[in-house]
């Protein structure tokens, strides 16, 4: 089983960092920071500089910790909250990736749900340290999850582009 989670950690981790690291440079294949704030202006955002440098930090962030397995319930929360808006910029055009869809932004919600809800194993940072508050696997998932990422969609978007 610990093997199992280091695998998933380090995958679910590195990808979701490397979106981050996307949307802020041009690294990995992103357009820099123009990009990211073109993405984000044609999703309907406003502040699409602080939103698309929030977004890059929060997904470098906590993809890093996730991979590493530290502080892993609130490394999940903000995946999840950072993935979450994904899912409902991605809703529209339904739910297989082929479209456009919110496949892989909702594979990446509920992969680190399920790391939230585990924990990241023994081969962790968090093992390491012994740091295992079982009862935060809940609130990680309901605030990352549903409460931060819908709130910060609710906030950060204007009206959809027509």
């Amino acid at each position: 089983m610990n093997t199992g989670l280091l695998i998933l950690r380090l995958a679910v981790g590195l990808l979701v960092a490397g979106h981050g690291v996307q949307k802020v440079t041009h690294r990995l294949g992103g357009q820099g920071l123009a990009g990211g704030v073109e993405e984000f202006r044609r999703d309907g955002f406003r502040g699409v500089v602080l939103t698309a440098l929030a977004a890059g930090g929060s997904q470098i962030g906590s993809g890093l910790l996730l991979a590493i397995g530290a502080v892993t319930p609130l490394a999940a929360m903000g995946a999840m909250g950072v993935m979450t808006v994904a899912v409902t910029v991605k809703w529209r055009n339904g739910f297989w990736v082929q479209h456009d869809g919110y496949e892989f932004p909702f594979l990446l919600v509920v992969t680190a749900a399920v790391l939230a809800a585990t924990g990241p194993g023994s081969w962790s940072l968090d093992a390491a340290l012994a740091f295992d508050p079982p009862w935060w696997a809940a609130p990680a998932t309901v605030v990352g999850g549903v409460g931060s990422g819908l709130l910060a969609r609710t906030v950060l978007v204007a009206r959809r582009p027509a």
